[in-house]
């Protein structure tokens, strides 16, 4: 049976019960069922705005965002399915800063909800640095099912691996 690494934090019950839907075969069908299908925001322009949507909606005074783009170098090994970094820069005198918001490109694949749930995560990040209460208080009031969301999309990473090494 495969490691489970995108679930190694959860209580060992949940990952005995996620093992038995990888052993029956069911764990796709767990997911598709209540995730049927991707999202059409394949471009980065599309990207741009669909995370500039959910940024004036949620977040009007937070900093402006330079640029938003899926990344092809992500680093899925460690855990990396989206950055929010801040750049600065020397202008003349001034010190500019830009935000720029990158997302796993694995995620052209994923359902929507699972986009909206890393966009959620990074844009939380304009506010909040750590991953502490506030942070994940903000995740939860930009998307009520934040948790809940990114349990299901680290199950559908697991079955997304389970189809590429078989």
């Amino acid at each position: 049976m495969s490691e489970l690494k995108y679930l190694q934090h959860y209580a060992p019950e949940l990952q005995a019960r996620v093992r038995a839907l990888m052993a029956a075969g069911s764990l796709g069908e767990v997911i598709t069922g209540k995730y049927p299908g991707r999202h059409d925001i394949q471009t980065d322009k599309a990207l741009y705005q669909y995370v500039g949507e959910l940024k004036q909606r949620y977040l009007k005074s937070a900093p402006a965002l330079a640029k938003v783009m899926y990344d092809n170098q992500m680093d899925l090994v460690r855990g990396t399915l989206g950055t929010q970094t801040q750049i600065s820069r020397v202008q003349g005198k001034r010190l500019k800063s830009k935000n720029e918001v990158r997302i796993a490109a694995l995620f052209r694949e994923a359902p929507e909800p699972f986009l909206r749930m890393i966009v959620v995560h990074e844009l939380a990040h304009l506010k909040e640095k750590q991953h502490d209460k506030a942070f994940y208080q903000l995740c939860c009031h930009m998307d009520a099912d934040y948790h809940q969301l990114e349990f299901d999309m680290r199950l559908w990473l697991t079955w997304r691996d389970m189809k590429t090494d078989a």
